[in-house]
């Protein structure tokens, strides 16, 4: 058999999620949109789990989307990759290491607390290969950083590093190269100690206030997607990634 590219473990009252696909620096398919949507039901689902902790492995937290793989990567409750839209009652927190880019960052951006270690990095690609971000940064980006910060990553495809995104205030803790996970099931059980009903009622006040910004960004970034997928860009950028060539965009 295969090895599992996605397992859940209990740490107590944690639910630890790691995405194991490493040899595709962790890119989601179909089949782990289905693990992690059946992952974040499970956390809400049961009581006796009060916190959840995604991560991927030491090397690389997630490259986003698998490019290679045609599937919808959507579930009817969770969205893209099964967790970006989901209406969560339980705090979700980021353990990474190594690359968070693409919709891997926007999986980040969808959780509710982000560990770091020094290693890390972040970033939004999505320009370079002629599309644009389609699972939440063009509204998430410039509400977790200054936006032009957040204009700056979108519009040029930079990088943040794990310190200067702590020092933006994007990521809550920076820790030691190896020690994400364990620093994010610390931070989590400290969210543990705290009255659950309080948590919950807390997380979901702070859900209904982004509701309204976040249906005007789905609009804003369907019409963004549109817009390049109705381009000879898209294509040239996917060929030109797949061929590890620079791209010859077409003049607008």
């Amino acid at each position: 058999m295969a090895p599992a590219e996605l397992t859940t473990e209990r740490r107590g009252r944690v639910l630890v999620i790691r995405m194991l696909r490493e040899h595709k620096r962790n890119a989601v398919d179909q089949h782990m949109t289905r693990g992690l949507d059946a992952a974040m039901q499970l956390l809400d689902d049961d009581a006796t789990l009060r916190v959840g902790v995604l991560t991927g492995t030491t090397t690389v937290f997630s490259a986003g989307t698998d490019m290679y793989d045609p599937e919808d990567k959507s579930t009817p409750k969770g969205g893209e990759y099964g967790l970006i839209r989901r209406r969560r009652r339980k705090p979700l927190v980021a353990a990474v290491e190594g690359a968070a880019i693409g919709g891997g960052f926007e999986i980040a951006l969808s959780c509710d607390l982000i560990v770091a270690a020094e290693t890390a990095w972040f970033g939004l690609p999505e320009v370079l290969r002629g599309l644009v971000a389609t699972s939440g940064a063009l509204f998430r980006g410039p509400r977790a950083l200054p936006r032009n910060i957040a204009t700056e990553l979108l519009l040029t495809g930079s990088t943040l590093s794990a310190a200067r995104a702590a020092e933006l205030g994007l990521v809550n803790q920076v820790c030691t190269p190896g020690a994400a996970l364990d620093s994010a099931v610390e931070l989590a059980e400290r969210v543990c100690m705290a009255s659950p009903v309080s948590v919950e009622a807390t997380l979901t006040a702070l859900n209904e206030l982004a509701v309204a910004s976040d249906a005007d960004g789905w609009d804003a970034t369907a019409r963004a997607r549109a817009t390049v997928l109705a381009s000879p860009d898209a294509n040239e950028g996917r060929l030109a990634f797949a061929e590890k060539r620079s791209p010859a965009w077409v003049l607008a």
